[in-house]
């Protein structure tokens, strides 16, 4: 069976649990794995099966060999807690909008949206999930816990930052600050996931990695997924005319034209990212682009992966 979404008719207004479970779904199907049994199991052993219980897992082989039915007994992989960090300053809002829908979503739109089909992955796998929200400042902060009611609560959560912003209203990135005050807030050891576009604008590149290396020091799993529009933020692909550019974090506002600062800034920003993402290797955090205009197999693939390494 195969899931198809329209992410052309998907906006704000839809329900965000229902559309995660079908990109979840979507993407188990892709990598040939059922979404009803996960990959979190191992096989342990056989057990005679019991009349009028499911039929799932009847070993049929098992069945051809013995004429006797048996059922496959699974062993869960350890639970994991993982803490979902969402960077909500008004840079992520870029490109702004008034009407936000999946098939072109601003930073913020996909990074709630990437976070929500992650919550999926973690009830499938029975992990505990928490969440923290920051700009300026730690806006919310949830221990991670598992059990429905608390998946809705952070589901709950993640819907308010849908809401288009007013333009005039300014929220820097504080990414280094808070941090390291979350760090100190998370005791046990878990897999933490940040999605933030990493324009630190007071602080500079080391006592930003020093934020993320506190979370290291702490013993958690460290996965940054940058968020960025590529087209536009990094390869710079403007028309050759005069742009007003407003910095959406501080208001200020220049007019140039593109043609003046194109390669100043594609230089600028390249050799930011570059530094960011070697430092970060040197750290052991998994560094990961995320480039808003392409899917969701960018996010769930690695958090695969890197589950598979820990647990």
């Amino acid at each position: 069976m195969e899931y198809n979404i329209d992410f052309s008719q998907i906006t704000q207004y839809d329900n965000l649990e229902f559309v995660a479970k079908q990109v979840v779904e979507g993407f188990i199907t892709g990598i040939h794995k059922s979404p009803m049994h996960g990959f979190s199991v191992e096989f342990a052993e056989h057990r005679h099966y019991n009349v009028g219980e499911s039929t799932r897992h009847i070993d049929w082989k098992l069945y051809a060999k013995t004429d006797k039915l048996f059922v496959k007994c699974y062993e869960e992989e350890t639970n994991l807690r993982c803490h979902l960090i969402v960077d909500n300053s008004s840079s992520m809002y870029f490109p702004l909008q008034n009407k936000y829908i999946l098939a072109s979503p601003n930073k913020i739109f996909f990074s709630v949206y990437a976070a929500a089909a992650l919550i999926q992955m973690f009830k499938n796998q029975r992990d505990a999930v928490g969440l923290s929200v920051f700009s300026d400042k730690l806006e919310m902060h949830t221990h991670a816990r598992g059990g429905e009611m608390h998946q809705k609560m952070i589901y709950r959560e993640l819907e308010k930052l849908l809401r288009p912003i007013d333009g005039t209203v300014h929220r820097k990135t504080m990414v280094t600050d808070v941090l390291h005050q979350i760090a100190e807030q998370i005791h046990r050891r878990s897999m933490v996931i940040i999605f933030s576009d990493m324009l630190e604008s007071q602080k500079d590149t080391e006592e930003l990695l020093l934020a993320l290396q506190h979370l290291k020091h702490n013993k958690h799993e460290v996965i940054l997924f940058h968020t960025y529009h590529k087209k536009l933020e990094f390869d710079f692909a403007l028309e050759n005319r005069l742009y007003r550019f407003v910095d959406m974090e501080s208001g200020e506002e220049l007019k140039l034209h593109s043609n003046q600062i194109r390669d100043y800034y594609k230089a600028a920003i390249g050799d930011y990212f570059n530094e960011l993402k070697l430092k970060c290797g040197q750290y052991q955090i998994d560094l990961i682009p995320a480039d808003i205009t392409k899917g969701f197999d960018q996010i769930l693939l690695p958090y695969v992966l890197k589950r598979q390494k820990i647990v």
